[in-house]
């Protein structure tokens, strides 16, 4: 076993750091490339974050019906994950990002027509394929490949971090634009939704033409004879399921999405606290500029000192912070509120930059690599399918401040449930560590 675990991690390392890829400049250059197209991709599909009373409006639907959107959105990316996977590990990249940046803007313009509820959830389905089957592992797989083995945290990190550095100035673009539309020339909030779809429908299908000009980088080309190698979707399945570490991962993906899903619901929560649409949206934005100093700071602290347990402190401290949400109002503190979501944001963006660099520890076979990111996605963003539904029902429901209680308090009894998961991972990467052969 010993022997096996050293193979598989040498071969990993030396299929992830080609001959071709030795310049970091070069590296870095082709992780820009990913954060640019990640940035811009996916703001579009949940721009309830920002707007969501606004889109409520402007959709003319309920809570549930906003929920259903997003169950539907969830649905798909749950049944896109693994084969998401499978055409990662063989179809060139660049089509895929191209196909999928141009296509969600594409459906973005319908979009910003504002079509019944019908018409919204094919909407919705088409954005979880355009996303989630043609996207989405590609993109992880190649952050992967192009980063060292001692380079996984703060090359997640950067992915993660600088994603939300584009999504941050989008967004604040985007507010800009619906601030002017709505409180300046006075347009009706349809308007200034409008303005704010567009913006982001154009800059991905730009992004996609600009992307699909660009060769694929060199190193994709020189690791094709691993990756084209003999393909047995049962006996790689297998393989993946027997690694127990795989499934700790995929763990705490779970329980760390439950606690990203509920910042969705901030711009809402703050709303109901008294707060102005543009106000909210406002801190909300702020909140979104959290992301590249706690994704790319999250990265770095965790090369430095250790991916695993700077994520179990970010878990930890995320899941107070939701703790904090239910309690906090009773205060009759604003201000402290408005902490407390800035916080759980720079907390929540620190964990989504860090659990994909511990899929490392999980001794994974390179040319299987994108079908293990399917799997663990397909389980650890299984919260797309139900939470919405979950929200939607408590608000719904328990209007007011109890429907929230009720769901943050739900939030935070998962996100120690990660928290455990994470340590329990550490726990086992360790004795696994004691096991290997000096040198390996």
């Amino acid at each position: 076993m010993s022997k096996h675990a050293a193979d598989l991690i040498s071969a990993q390392d030396s299929a992830g750091l080609p001959a071709s890829d030795s310049d970091k400049g070069s590296r870095y250059f082709q992780l820009m490339l990913l954060v640019l197209a990640a940035g811009a991709i996916y703001p579009i599909l949940y721009l309830r974050q920002v707007y969501q009373t606004t889109m409520l409006e402007v959709l003319h639907i309920n809570h549930s019906e906003l929920g259903y959107l997003y169950s539907m959105l969830g649905t798909i990316f749950l049944v896109s994950y693994l084969p998401s996977g499978w055409l990662a590990d063989r179809i060139a990249p660049r089509f895929l990002i191209f196909f999928s940046l141009v296509a969600t803007g594409a459906l973005g313009l319908w979009y910003s027509t504002a079509p019944s509820l019908t018409w919204l959830m094919i909407i919705f389905g088409c954005w979880g394929l355009t996303t989630g089957l043609t996207f989405w592992a590609s993109v992880l797989k190649r952050v992967k490949m192009i980063a060292r083995h001692t380079e996984q945290g703060r090359f997640f990190g950067i992915l993660d971090g600088g994603r939300g550095l584009v999504e941050a100035l989008l967004a604040t673009l985007a507010l800009g634009l619906f601030a002017l539309a709505t409180e300046t020339r006075g347009e009706s909030t349809a308007e200034g939704f409008r303005h704010v779809v567009y913006l982001y429908s154009f800059t991905c299908i730009a992004i996609g033409c600009v992307l699909v000009l660009l060769k694929d980088p060199k190193s994709m080309q020189d690791t094709a004879p691993v990756e084209q190698g003999r393909f047995n979707l049962f006996s790689d399945l297998a393989t993946l399921v027997k690694i127990p570490e795989l499934w700790l991962v995929t763990a705490i993906v779970f329980c760390g999405y439950h606690i990203f899903w509920a910042t969705y619901s901030f711009s809402d929560y703050l709303q109901g606290n008294g707060m102005t649409a543009v106000m909210a949206g406002t801190i909300t934005t702020i909140k979104l500029w959290m992301r590249p100093l706690g994704g790319i700071g999250g990265g770095w602290l965790g090369d430095r000192f250790s991916n695993i347990s700077v994520l179990i402190f970010a878990l930890l401290l995320a899941t107070l912070g939701v703790v904090g949400l239910i309690l906090f109002p009773a205060l009759g503190s604003l201000g402290l509120l408005i902490a407390t979501v800035i916080f759980i944001g720079l907390m929540t963006y620190a964990i989504r930059g860090l659990y994909w660099a511990i899929l490392d520890t999980c001794r994974i076979p390179l040319r299987i690599t994108g079908l293990a990111i399917g799997i663990v996605s397909v389980v650890g963003y299984l919260p797309d399918a139900f939470i919405p539904l979950i929200n939607g029902y408590l608000t719904e429901h328990f209007p007011g401040a109890l429907g929230y209680r009720l769901y943050f308090g739900y939030i935070a009894a998962v996100g120690a449930l990660g928290t455990l998961a994470a340590i329990a991972l550490r726990a086992r990467v360790k004795r696994t560590q004691q096991h290997l052969p000096a040198g390996a």
